[in-house]
């Protein structure tokens, strides 16, 4: 497993605990950070710190494209899912479009339902298409 794709699996596992529980991601994170042994992969952090900083539009993207559900109706996992993809797509211009689409297609079919992959991809695509250009990086990370 690559170093992007645990960093993502990572990611996903701080923000789909802290929107179960109920917490704020970005202190579940701090909390995860100091504790973690193996530690928290940059990477990871950036899209957790991503996702918090655009959530409201990120969130608003995913209600626009996740056609007949909301987002409290969706799974956790898939939420989670669709936020971390959404911010690469946005956010990170040193990954590709196709390569944010298939990690969450790839997690999706590992951890959630079956027909999890095919929605999160139809809800990445309409993203990706209407994405606008000019919008500011979160960083790069070679992790």
């Amino acid at each position: 497993m690559s170093a992007r794709r645990k960093a993502r699996k990572r990611a996903l596992d701080v923000l789909f605990e802290a929107d179960i529980r109920g917490l704020a991601a970005a202190d579940l994170l701090s909390d995860r950070t100091a504790q973690a042994q193996p530690p928290v992969a940059p990477y990871a952090q950036l899209l957790v710190e991503g996702v918090v900083a655009h959530q409201e539009v990120i969130d608003g993207l995913i209600s626009e494209h996740a056609h007949g559900w909301t987002l409290p109706r969706l799974p956790g996992v898939d939420r989670a899912l669709l936020r971390i993809a959404i911010f690469e797509l946005l956010y990170c211009s040193d990954v590709p479009n196709a390569v944010a689409i298939d990690e969450a297609m790839e997690l999706a079919k590992n951890l959630s339902t079956d027909e999890s992959a095919g929605f999160i991809n139809g809800v990445l695509g309409a993203v990706a298409r209407e994405a606008p250009i000019e919008l500011p990086t979160a960083g790069r990370s070679d992790s």
